[in-house]
């Protein structure tokens, strides 16, 4: 099992460097030390020999060079950062430790295989989305529906309460120190197009992609075009810096942290928000109906830009859209800045760990 990582011992580690604490977590309330945090993420399990799983992405990152960063190891890395910015100690895949203090709270996050590791005596904070519904907590495990789970969002959160009793709604924070904002005179693309449709994209490539693609070149603007799961960070932050605006498209969002880069980076959001229910078709219909109303934009106000909910929809509401970002009325940073920095991310992050502790204690 892995060694203990202490990130914050040597800030030149820390993701994108570390910064210097910006904001003091409150005391606590007994006024007794803040909580060391027991962090676990593992994105993989062993798969040939015990260990493998840190010989693998080594082979594959001098093969094919440095991987694409999923969505859960950007979570992890983001919480890591924001506890430094805030003051807050933590430990990372300490299995020793956690296993010689039963006592202590224990957040795992990532792929849930880790539980099956050992007998986990530790109350435990789950997630953000350990699992993507409830349903898929296996029968040795529904223990676990008596724990903490966060998701990241409030529709994910209403889907799965009736399952999951003790459910926290976090969001992950921003690096809005990495995501900034390009002067106007270095744009050089008018609409940044982010596709993340993940199913039936043939259909949606008909019904969805090509028009509005067609409407932005007949209305003359430039479009660059970038896939979900086809980038590296650096090109996609690269897009961003180049581009005036983004069309976003994805059926629905936990939480959407692709989005939040774009809105970090001041770049104003047309978003393709269809709503209904969840359609992720692992699971609908047959296993989960869910009809409370899905977002692909779950953090978003009118500062960030605007939403359509089909291809007449963009057609009809392109022009206002664009009027406004030619106009500058978008402040999609200020929204960032008020919702979602890494340190918020972390203070709240923190703040739900006492509290469990807390309702542990009862």
């Amino acid at each position: 099992m892995d060694v203990v990582e202490r990130l914050r011992a040597n800030p030149a580690s820390l993701p994108h460097g570390g910064t210097d604490a910006s904001l003091v977590p409150a005391s606590p309330a007994d006024g007794g030390e803040r909580m060391t945090l027991n962090l676990f993420f593992e994105e993989r399990d062993d798969r040939w020999f015990p260990g493998d799983r840190h010989v693998r992405p080594l082979l594959r990152r001098m093969l094919l060079g440095k991987s694409w960063i999923s969505g859960q190891r950007r979570v992890f890395l983001n919480l890591c950062a924001g506890l430094d910015r805030v003051g807050i100690p933590y430990r990372v895949n300490d299995y020793s430790y956690i296993q010689k203090h039963p006592e202590e709270l224990a957040c795992i996050l990532g792929r849930p295989f880790v539980l099956d590791w050992f007998a986990w005596r530790n109350p435990l904070l789950l997630g953000v989305v350990m699992y993507n519904h409830p349903v898929d907590v296996p029968a040795h495990h529904q223990d676990l529906l008596t724990q903490t789970i966060l998701v990241p969002c409030d529709w994910y959160a209403e889907m799965c309460r009736p399952y999951w009793p003790h459910i926290e709604v976090w969001p992950v924070g921003i690096d809005t120190d990495l995501w900034t904002p390009t002067p106007a005179a270095q744009k050089s693309v008018d609409v940044l197009l982010y596709d993340k449709v993940r199913w039936e994209h043939g259909r949606y490539e008909s019904e969805l992609i090509a028009p509005i693609r067609r409407h932005l070149e007949a209305s003359g603007r430039s479009v660059e075009v970038i896939r979900y799961g086809h980038y590296k960070e650096d090109d996609y932050k690269a897009a961003l810096a180049r581009s005036r605006s983004m069309v976003f498209l994805c059926e629905h969002e936990s939480q959407g942290i692709a989005c939040q880069q774009a809105l970090s980076s001041g770049v104003p959001v047309f978003a393709w928000n269809r709503g209904g229910p969840w359609q992720d078709p692992d699971y609908f219909p047959d296993r989960v109906r869910y009809e409370g109303g899905v977002s692909s934009v779950p953090y978003f106000d009118a500062r960030c830009g605007r939403t359509f909910v089909d291809a007449n929809g963009f057609v009809s509401g392109w022009s206002d859209f664009w009027s406004q970002v030619s106009a500058s009325d978008f402040a999609p940073r200020d929204y960032v800045m008020d919702k979602l920095t890494l340190e918020k991310g972390a203070l709240q992050y923190y703040a739900i760990a006492e509290a469990v502790m807390q309702r542990q204690a009862r």
